[in-house]
């Protein structure tokens, strides 16, 4: 997983999240929303459940730091510890 982002799927990356804390609000048309509350406030990340992979710039918004902040290396960690 060196360089870029991995392929990974909605559903997957939803998984990861519950199990990083994160919970789950509601369904949309857009996808599942999960908030977690940091120490600079809540976030809410939309995650598109129904896809089988994830497009590239989709996956990099989610784990960018207007959504769940994590980045690549924080979803390389999500993935060891669960995947």
């Amino acid at each position: 997983m060196s360089g870029g982002l991995p392929a990974i799927s909605g559903a997957k990356l939803a998984a990861l999240l519950e199990k990083d804390g994160w919970q789950f609000v509601r369904d949309s048309t857009h996808g599942a929303a999960y908030t977690k509350t940091f120490a600079d406030g809540p976030r809410i990340a939309t995650v598109q459940t129904r896809r089988k992979s994830l497009a590239r710039g989709t996956l990099a918004a989610i784990l960018g730091p207007k959504q769940t902040g994590l980045g690549r290396r924080g979803l390389e960690r999500l993935l060891r510890r669960h995947g």
